[in-house]
């Protein structure tokens, strides 16, 4: 158990931004996987729009240091060639 305030005050700080990250984290994973449905479905619209808003989702994760903006461009560069298969 934390014995200082400052310790403390860490352990609170850190619960939040625990709780911000699992929301954030959820919806990044939620928005991969609607473009993977609407791939598998081969809806090539549908899969555009849910690219463009993934790209966003993705962004925003990098940019808040949720993940690494290496990683947000290899899944953007992945998805993106997946939709232009279509």
């Amino acid at each position: 158990m934390a014995n200082t305030a400052q310790a403390r005050k860490r352990v609170r700080q850190a619960e939040k931004s625990r709780l911000r990250n699992v929301g954030q984290r959820s919806n990044m994973r939620t928005a991969i996987k609607q473009i993977q449905k609407a791939i598998a479905d081969g809806d090539k619209d549908s899969a555009k729009n849910a690219f463009q808003a993934a790209a966003s989702v993705l962004d925003k994760a990098c940019s808040k240091g949720l993940i690494h903006k290496n990683k947000a461009a290899r899944d953007k560069s992945r998805l993106n060639n997946a939709v232009r298969k279509l």
